[in-house]
């Protein structure tokens, strides 16, 4: 049985807590992420590329973002489809969460889906809000795994679950397709 978990320091929107020998980060603003794993029409995989100040580096990743940060009523559905809006500039007509499952559970509490989305339209350029800087790529999806390799060749930050995404793209968490 562990311990009663400690607090030991609190930011506006994580906080350090202690429980036992162990030491972890919660976030305060939000109970969850979701990925989004999104293909337009001409079957062009959807990424997004940003500076993380955390990693010091550029990243390329599938759109994503807070679940319950702007309204606690907030679902996954609802905020994967504003993320993919916001971040890509395409509007999905259905998501459909696939898994939940933790970001890094030795390190977090934060839990993240990954939802595909389909059914895209164009409404605008995407980019992100006002405190984002996102570049968007279209990438063929048979071409995708290339594309990111060579990516990460030239220096970008890559998380794993991109890897996870693209399996998830045809299939369900199963095996099964999808």
């Amino acid at each position: 049985m562990s311990e009663q978990p400690v607090v030991m320091c609190e930011g506006k929107y994580l906080r350090l807590v202690k429980s036992g020998h162990w030491e972890y980060a919660e976030r305060t603003n939000a109970g969850s992420a979701v990925i989004v794993i999104a293909v337009t029409p001409e079957r062009k995989l959807l990424f997004v590329e940003q500076f993380r100040i955390p990693l010091g580096a550029p990243t390329i990743e599938m759109p994503a973002g807070l679940v319950g940060d702007l309204d606690e009523a907030d679902t996954m559905e609802e905020a994967a489809k504003r993320e993919l809006l916001e971040e890509t500039g395409w509007r999905a007509d259905e998501v459909k969460v696939l898994m939940v499952g933790p970001t890094s559970s030795g390190m977090s509490n934060e839990l993240i889906a990954f939802v595909r989305a389909r059914g895209l339209t164009r409404v605008n350029a995407g980019g992100g809000d006002a405190t984002e800087d996102i570049t968007v790529h279209e990438v063929p999806v048979d071409e995708a795994p290339r594309w990111l390799a060579g990516k990460m060749a030239a220096g970008y930050s890559m998380d794993p679950k991109l890897w996870a995404g693209l399996w998830l793209l045809d299939h369900e968490p199963d095996g099964s397709a999808a």
